[in-house]
Protein backbone atom coordinates (compact mmCIF):
# COMPACT_ATOMS: atom_id res chain seq x y z
CA UNK A 1 0.00 0.00 0.00
CA UNK A 2 1.07 3.88 -0.56
CA UNK A 3 2.51 6.50 1.29
CA UNK A 4 1.82 8.83 4.43
CA UNK A 5 0.75 11.83 2.05
CA UNK A 6 -2.50 10.82 0.41
CA UNK A 7 -0.94 12.87 -3.16
CA UNK A 8 0.82 10.24 -4.04
CA UNK A 9 -2.28 8.03 -4.66
CA UNK A 10 -2.88 10.44 -7.93
CA UNK A 11 -2.77 8.46 -10.95
CA UNK A 12 0.31 10.43 -12.09
CA UNK A 13 2.04 9.07 -14.90
CA UNK A 14 6.37 9.72 -15.00
CA UNK A 15 7.90 13.24 -15.38
CA UNK A 16 10.22 12.08 -17.74
CA UNK A 17 9.10 11.15 -20.79
CA UNK A 18 8.62 7.06 -21.45
CA UNK A 19 9.20 4.49 -24.01
CA UNK A 20 12.33 3.70 -25.85
CA UNK A 21 15.39 5.68 -24.27
CA UNK A 22 18.77 6.39 -26.26
CA UNK A 23 19.89 3.42 -25.13
CA UNK A 24 17.04 1.59 -26.93
CA UNK A 25 15.92 0.20 -23.65
CA UNK A 26 11.95 0.43 -23.11
CA UNK A 27 10.67 1.78 -19.89
CA UNK A 28 7.44 2.18 -19.66
CA UNK A 29 4.30 2.17 -16.95
CA UNK A 30 0.64 1.94 -16.43
CA UNK A 31 -1.32 3.42 -13.60
CA UNK A 32 -3.29 0.19 -12.60
CA UNK A 33 -6.09 -0.80 -10.08
CA UNK A 34 -8.00 1.57 -7.65
CA UNK A 35 -4.95 1.91 -5.49
CA UNK A 36 -3.49 3.95 -8.77
CA UNK A 37 0.36 1.58 -8.51
CA UNK A 38 2.63 2.09 -11.49
CA UNK A 39 3.19 -1.40 -13.37
CA UNK A 40 6.21 -0.45 -14.99
CA UNK A 41 7.88 -2.98 -18.24
CA UNK A 42 11.48 -2.76 -19.38
CA UNK A 43 13.16 -4.60 -22.51
CA UNK A 44 15.86 -4.52 -23.85
CA UNK A 45 13.56 -4.36 -27.47
CA UNK A 46 10.63 -4.47 -29.11
CA UNK A 47 8.75 -7.87 -29.93
CA UNK A 48 11.09 -9.57 -27.13
CA UNK A 49 11.86 -10.71 -23.54
CA UNK A 50 10.18 -7.92 -20.76
CA UNK A 51 10.50 -7.89 -17.05
CA UNK A 52 7.02 -6.85 -15.34
CA UNK A 53 7.57 -4.92 -12.17
CA UNK A 54 4.94 -4.99 -9.58
CA UNK A 55 0.90 -6.26 -10.73
CA UNK A 56 -1.71 -5.23 -9.25
CA UNK A 57 -4.88 -7.12 -9.84
CA UNK A 58 -5.25 -5.97 -13.35
CA UNK A 59 -4.87 -8.59 -15.88
CA UNK A 60 -6.13 -6.99 -18.55
CA UNK A 61 -4.19 -3.78 -18.17
CA UNK A 62 -0.78 -5.34 -17.58
CA UNK A 63 -1.41 -7.29 -20.82
CA UNK A 64 -1.94 -4.07 -22.97
CA UNK A 65 1.53 -2.27 -21.56
CA UNK A 66 3.37 -5.54 -23.20
CA UNK A 67 0.97 -5.51 -26.01
CA UNK A 68 1.93 -1.76 -26.81
CA UNK A 69 5.92 -3.32 -27.40
CA UNK A 70 4.65 -6.99 -28.24
CA UNK A 71 6.76 -8.29 -25.39
CA UNK A 72 6.90 -11.03 -23.42
CA UNK A 73 7.09 -11.14 -19.98
CA UNK A 74 9.97 -13.51 -18.70
CA UNK A 75 10.15 -12.12 -14.82
CA UNK A 76 8.02 -10.25 -12.92
CA UNK A 77 10.25 -8.42 -9.77
CA UNK A 78 7.62 -7.88 -7.08
CA UNK A 79 8.84 -5.28 -4.46
CA UNK A 80 6.86 -6.22 -1.92
CA UNK A 81 3.42 -8.48 -1.25
CA UNK A 82 0.70 -6.01 -0.46
CA UNK A 83 -2.79 -6.31 -2.92
CA UNK A 84 -1.99 -3.59 -4.97
CA UNK A 85 1.64 -5.04 -5.73
CA UNK A 86 1.25 -9.13 -6.15
CA UNK A 87 -2.63 -9.42 -7.13
CA UNK A 88 -2.21 -10.41 -10.82
CA UNK A 89 1.49 -12.17 -10.17
CA UNK A 90 -0.92 -15.36 -10.84
CA UNK A 91 -1.50 -14.14 -14.04
CA UNK A 92 1.85 -12.78 -15.20
CA UNK A 93 2.92 -16.16 -14.17
CA UNK A 94 0.85 -18.10 -16.39
CA UNK A 95 2.41 -15.77 -19.40
CA UNK A 96 5.64 -17.57 -18.46
CA UNK A 97 7.10 -14.89 -16.09
CA UNK A 98 9.06 -16.16 -13.00
CA UNK A 99 7.40 -14.47 -9.97
CA UNK A 100 10.30 -13.20 -7.52
CA UNK A 101 9.52 -11.86 -4.23
CA UNK A 102 11.04 -11.70 -0.52
CA UNK A 103 10.11 -14.62 1.66
CA UNK A 104 10.20 -12.39 4.64
CA UNK A 105 6.56 -11.18 2.96
CA UNK A 106 5.25 -14.67 2.11
CA UNK A 107 2.61 -14.12 4.78
CA UNK A 108 1.19 -11.74 2.21
CA UNK A 109 2.08 -12.83 -0.93
CA UNK A 110 0.51 -16.28 -0.24
CA UNK A 111 -2.51 -14.95 1.42
CA UNK A 112 -4.13 -11.86 -0.65
CA UNK A 113 -7.85 -12.53 0.02
CA UNK A 114 -6.78 -13.12 4.09
CA UNK A 115 -5.05 -9.38 3.40
CA UNK A 116 -7.75 -7.68 1.88
CA UNK A 117 -9.98 -8.58 4.53
CA UNK A 118 -7.15 -7.34 7.31
CA UNK A 119 -6.62 -4.12 5.13
CA UNK A 120 -10.33 -3.34 4.01
CA UNK A 121 -12.70 -5.55 6.09
CA UNK A 122 -14.01 -6.61 2.75
CA UNK A 123 -12.96 -8.60 -0.50
CA UNK A 124 -13.35 -6.36 -3.39
CA UNK A 125 -15.04 -8.33 -6.73
CA UNK A 126 -12.34 -10.34 -8.70
CA UNK A 127 -10.07 -12.81 -8.94
CA UNK A 128 -6.76 -13.02 -6.02
CA UNK A 129 -4.80 -15.59 -6.85
CA UNK A 130 -1.28 -16.10 -5.02
CA UNK A 131 1.36 -17.01 -7.50
CA UNK A 132 1.45 -20.75 -7.42
CA UNK A 133 5.33 -20.51 -7.70
CA UNK A 134 7.91 -17.86 -6.49
CA UNK A 135 11.78 -17.01 -6.33
CA UNK A 136 12.75 -16.38 -2.92
CA UNK A 137 15.16 -12.44 -3.00
CA UNK A 138 17.76 -11.59 -0.75
CA UNK A 139 19.31 -8.39 -0.42
CA UNK A 140 22.35 -7.99 -3.09
CA UNK A 141 21.49 -10.57 -5.56
CA UNK A 142 21.95 -9.91 -9.11
CA UNK A 143 19.39 -10.99 -11.80
CA UNK A 144 19.99 -10.69 -15.45
CA UNK A 145 16.48 -10.92 -16.75
CA UNK A 146 15.82 -9.92 -20.25
CA UNK A 147 19.14 -9.25 -21.29
CA UNK A 148 19.09 -6.71 -17.96
CA UNK A 149 21.09 -6.39 -15.21
CA UNK A 150 18.98 -5.96 -11.55
CA UNK A 151 20.46 -5.85 -7.99
CA UNK A 152 18.21 -6.62 -5.13
CA UNK A 153 18.29 -4.03 -2.35
CA UNK A 154 16.18 -5.35 0.60
CA UNK A 155 14.78 -2.30 2.23
CA UNK A 156 12.38 -3.44 5.48
CA UNK A 157 9.83 -0.93 6.69
CA UNK A 158 6.81 -0.51 4.80
CA UNK A 159 7.32 -4.61 5.00
CA UNK A 160 9.18 -6.85 6.56
CA UNK A 161 10.64 -8.29 3.09
CA UNK A 162 10.31 -4.71 0.43
CA UNK A 163 12.93 -5.06 -2.03
CA UNK A 164 14.08 -2.13 -4.75
CA UNK A 165 15.25 -2.64 -7.73
CA UNK A 166 18.60 -1.10 -9.46
CA UNK A 167 19.52 -1.20 -12.67
CA UNK A 168 23.04 0.68 -12.68
CA UNK A 169 23.43 0.79 -16.17
CA UNK A 170 20.46 3.10 -16.58
CA UNK A 171 20.70 5.09 -12.78
CA UNK A 172 17.41 3.72 -12.16
CA UNK A 173 15.48 2.35 -9.00
CA UNK A 174 12.35 1.20 -8.86
CA UNK A 175 11.59 2.29 -5.51
CA UNK A 176 8.14 0.26 -4.71
CA UNK A 177 6.86 2.26 -1.66
CA UNK A 178 9.94 2.68 -0.01
CA UNK A 179 10.59 6.07 -1.17
CA UNK A 180 8.11 8.25 -3.34
CA UNK A 181 8.19 12.09 -5.05
CA UNK A 182 7.94 13.80 -1.89
CA UNK A 183 6.79 11.27 0.62
CA UNK A 184 7.66 7.79 1.69
CA UNK A 185 5.77 4.47 2.53
CA UNK A 186 3.49 4.20 5.00
CA UNK A 187 4.68 2.14 8.31
CA UNK A 188 1.22 1.54 10.19
CA UNK A 189 0.41 -1.59 8.49
CA UNK A 190 0.98 -4.56 10.22
CA UNK A 191 4.41 -5.67 9.78
CA UNK A 192 5.57 -2.14 8.76
CA UNK A 193 8.14 -0.39 11.19
CA UNK A 194 9.06 3.22 10.51
CA UNK A 195 12.47 2.86 12.58
CA UNK A 196 13.09 0.15 9.49
CA UNK A 197 12.53 2.39 6.60
CA UNK A 198 14.55 5.30 7.82
CA UNK A 199 17.13 2.93 8.68
CA UNK A 200 17.09 1.23 5.15
CA UNK A 201 16.90 4.93 3.49
CA UNK A 202 19.84 5.56 5.35
CA UNK A 203 21.85 2.81 4.67
CA UNK A 204 20.77 1.80 1.23
CA UNK A 205 18.12 3.93 -0.93
CA UNK A 206 20.36 7.43 0.20
CA UNK A 207 23.87 6.39 -0.89
CA UNK A 208 23.24 6.09 -4.86
CA UNK A 209 23.60 8.97 -6.81
CA UNK A 210 22.15 11.89 -7.00
CA UNK A 211 21.14 11.64 -10.46
CA UNK A 212 19.53 8.15 -10.21
CA UNK A 213 15.86 8.29 -11.32
CA UNK A 214 13.16 6.85 -8.34
CA UNK A 215 10.53 5.14 -10.55
CA UNK A 216 7.88 4.93 -7.47
CA UNK A 217 5.13 2.12 -7.01
CA UNK A 218 2.52 5.04 -6.73
CA UNK A 219 2.75 8.55 -8.40
CA UNK A 220 5.40 10.42 -10.33
CA UNK A 221 8.93 9.83 -10.43
CA UNK A 222 11.41 12.00 -8.60
CA UNK A 223 15.70 11.42 -8.05
CA UNK A 224 17.72 10.52 -5.33
CA UNK A 225 18.97 14.03 -5.34
CA UNK A 226 15.99 16.00 -5.38
CA UNK A 227 14.38 13.40 -2.08
CA UNK A 228 18.08 14.17 -0.44
CA UNK A 229 17.28 17.69 -0.48
CA UNK A 230 13.58 18.23 -0.35
CA UNK A 231 11.75 15.27 0.94
CA UNK A 232 9.98 16.26 4.34
CA UNK A 233 10.86 13.37 5.79
CA UNK A 234 14.48 13.36 5.07
CA UNK A 235 15.67 14.53 8.64
CA UNK A 236 14.67 10.84 9.67
CA UNK A 237 17.34 9.28 7.98
CA UNK A 238 20.18 12.02 7.82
Amino acid sequence: MGSTQPSVWSAIRVTEPAGVNLAGVILDSEVLWFAATNTWIVAPERSGEAVVIDAPPDPGGIGRLLARYDLTPVALLLTHGHIDHMGGAESVRKLGAGVFVHPDDDYLTMDPVAQMRGLFGMVPPGEYLPPTQTIGLRHGMELRLAGVDFEVIHTPGHTPGHCCFLVRSEEWLFSGDQLFAGSIGRTDLPGGSFEQLAESMRDRVMPLADETRVLPGHGPETTIGTERKTNPFRGEWA
